[in-house]
């Protein structure tokens, strides 16, 4: 129904910036929250950002509020993490996640098992 694929990772020096991109294609209208999520090695899988298509609503992990925004062209076709001021624990592969967001959803934009379409990921490596 969606797929769902990152680009924009790379390897950068601490307080440097990257952009990752999401491009989405499929049957989108399936979908109403995308989402960005990150694994370490050894570590599970945790929401960075997230937000309703449409710009509706946005959702940041604490420790990137005021570092990352989440955004997304006008045609709806791509999401974007801009990432500034990285740091060492920013460390890992990224994911595009999408899913639908029901009125009544109970959960939270970070419930990884909520999300039925994900992207390959795309690696972020930062150096001190």
């Amino acid at each position: 129904q969606v797929q769902l694929e990152e680009s924009g990772g790379g390897s950068v020096q601490a307080g440097g910036s990257l952009r990752l991109s999401c491009v989405a294609s499929g049957y989108t209208y399936n979908t109403n929250i995308v989402g960005w999520f990150r694994q370490a090695p050894g570590k599970g899988r945790e929401g960075v950002a997230a937000m309703k298509t449409g710009g509706t609503r946005e959702y940041y992990l604490d420790s990137v509020k005021g570092r990352f925004t989440i955004s997304q062209d006008n045609a709806k076709n791509t999401v974007f993490l801009q990432m500034n001021n990285l740091k060492p624990e920013d460390t890992a592969m990224y994911y595009c996640a999408a899913r639908w967001w029901p009125s009544d959803y109970g959960g939270s934009w970070r419930d990884v098992d909520d999300y039925n379409y994900w992207g390959q990921g795309t690696q972020v490596t930062v150096s001190s």
